[in-house]
């Protein structure tokens, strides 16, 4: 098996409003495994700093505006690479109501062609299949408040693209501990399949 391609997916940093920093664990962990192939950003930098940071951490940088960003971003973004026939989607999310809509988050996907849609918004992780659209939120880098709930936790995930799937790492910190959980999807014939 080819060694795949490392995608690291963050989103609402809420640098410098409602965080200082990234936290320094997931910080040593970021610089540990850069340069990604792929670095992916779902929204809410809400300063040009974090902007200019996260677009040294990707040989290729995927990032979209956010309700509180005010920087010249694309409401969407769209990719596949050339590893696999997957297609990826990136919006922040603001865009669904109440938070986390998965039916309209799914009839995003749908409208951008993408089997994937990587989202933000909610503060909170989100690994789910549904209606064959696979959708990941890595929650809040800094586990800043999200004006309409959240978890509080820092999170991230880094996930591997490979030709018939993806592997993807949520990293959180809990307190002092940074926490693993790893799920792995098989993509066979269009369909998600959970490994």
């Amino acid at each position: 098996m080819s060694r795949g391609v490392k995608i690291l997916i963050a989103s609402d940093a809420h640098i410098h409003d409602r965080a200082d920093e990234v936290p320094p664990k997931l910080l040593e962990i970021i610089d540990s495994e850069k340069p990604f192939d792929i670095a992916v950003y779902a929204g809410d930098f809400t300063d040009e700093d974090v902007y200019q940071w996260f677009r040294t951490l990707g040989k290729i940088t995927y990032a979209v505006e956010g309700n509180m960003d005010y920087l010249p971003l694309p409401e969407h973004e769209t990719f596949m690479h050339p590893i696999s026939q997957i297609r990826f989607g990136v919006v922040h999310g603001h865009q669904v109501r109440p938070r986390g809509n998965i039916v309209q988050l799914t009839e995003i996907a749908k409208r951008l062609r993408v089997n994937v849609l990587i989202s933000g918004h909610t503060h909170a992780p989100l690994i789910r299949v549904f209606e064959n659209i696979l959708h990941i939120n890595p929650g809040s880098l800094t586990g800043a408040w999200g004006g309409g709930g959240g978890t509080g936790i820092p999170s991230m995930i880094i996930a591997t693209l490979y030709e018939n799937g993806l592997e993807i790492r949520l990293i959180e910190l809990a307190g002092r501990n940074v926490r693993e959980k790893i799920h792995r999807y098989l993509f066979r014939g269009g369909t998600w399949i959970e490994a």
